[in-house]
């Protein structure tokens, strides 16, 4: 008996240190999944390829004209593009695919208090190899019309083609329409179609008919009408990130995924669900033009937010378990 229970341990010692022979196995596409990448380290941008199912566009907030492909089903990078025929980029804090099967990076933030300018837009056709690989790409001046603004969102729509970007500021944000055609040898002037008060991603979905907006705490659903929001929203079951900076439909529009800048990040899926009437926690109110934060609230730009409350949960929660287990060992 003694024999055989020493064989049964060893057997069970060898399935939790293996993980049952699953645990480096591929999950399925479009799920939850955590950024592998030791290079990404703020992931800003996220973006469902067109051309090959399950994976991800990202890159870091950053000055590097990097963008990487993230299979869904293993977080591991399976390709790295690096632009050419751009300058350096500056703050780069959206990404996108457009109708036309190119990509679009917001190289838009301006986290001086909207002090350049003119910030960027980097456009792409998306590769049909995943591999590392350089990839040319246009450069198009952005300017507001009323104005600089730090933004970090930027959407195409799946059916005009036509790019938007919403820019983050607590009270006077707004959402921008660029011209028809994006010129890449003059200054596309971004013109203000609607009010949005903190905004850090949002996305089309797939048939075009909907906006979502995301910050910090919350995110909210608009229908899209004539080019601007048809509605207050309803509020999405965002989940809670500690630097939330992403969100994308999958492809076939079932679901959101939502993203967070940190080392290992993970995305969280998000069951699409139209007839869902929910309403937001009455700590970031309801029916407004977009996902509010309380005044004050969101954290600047590499700092942690929320992050440092999970740490202090999870060191409660080890000191727990180690206590409970000195308490076991006692005669």
């Amino acid at each position: 008996m003694r024999s055989a229970l020493c064989v049964f341990g060893a057997a069970a010692l060898v399935l939790l240190t293996t993980g049952a022979g699953t645990a480096s196995a591929a999950g399925p596409a479009d799920e939850d999944f955590t950024i592998k990448d030791s290079r990404i380290t703020e992931s800003s941008g996220l973006a469902a390829s067109h051309a090959h199912p399950g994976v991800y566009w990202t890159h870091n907030d950053q000055d590097q004209p990097l963008i990487y492909g993230i299979d869904s089903r293993t977080g591991e990078t399976v390709a790295t593009l690096t632009m050419s025929g751009v300058g350096t980029p500056r703050d780069m804090e959206a990404i996108s695919v457009g109708p036309d099967g190119d990509i679009y990076v917001g190289d838009i933030g301006d986290n001086r208090d909207g002090t350049w300018d003119h910030v960027w837009i980097y456009r792409f056709p998306e590769p049909k190899q995943l591999k590392d690989q350089t990839v040319r790409a246009k450069q198009y001046v952005v300017k507001y019309a009323d104005g600089p603004r730090n933004a970090e969102a930027l959407m195409v729509h799946p059916k005009t083609g036509r790019v938007y970007i919403a820019s983050k500021n607590e009270d006077t944000g707004g959402l921008y329409a660029g011209p028809e055609r994006l010129s890449s040898t003059g200054t596309n002037v971004f013109r203000r179609v609607d009010d949005v008060p903190w905004v850090t991603d949002g996305a089309f979905s797939p048939d075009g008919g909907t906006l979502v907006l995301r910050g910090y705490f919350s995110a909210r659903a608009y229908a899209w009408k004539d080019g601007r929001l048809g509605d207050d929203g309803e509020s999405v079951g965002a989940p809670f990130q500690g630097q939330a900076e992403s969100v994308t439909y999958t492809e076939d529009g079932s679901a959101l995924m939502f993203g967070s800048e940190g080392k290992q990040s993970r995305v969280v899926r998000v069951e699409v669900d139209k007839d869902r009437a929910s309403t937001p926690p009455p700590s970031q109110g309801g029916g407004s033009k977009a996902p509010s934060e309380p005044s004050g609230a969101a954290p600047a730009d590499g700092d942690t937010g929320g992050f440092g409350l999970g740490i202090v949960v999870l060191a409660v929660a080890t000191a727990l378990v180690i206590g409970g287990k000195r308490l076991l060992r006692r005669p």
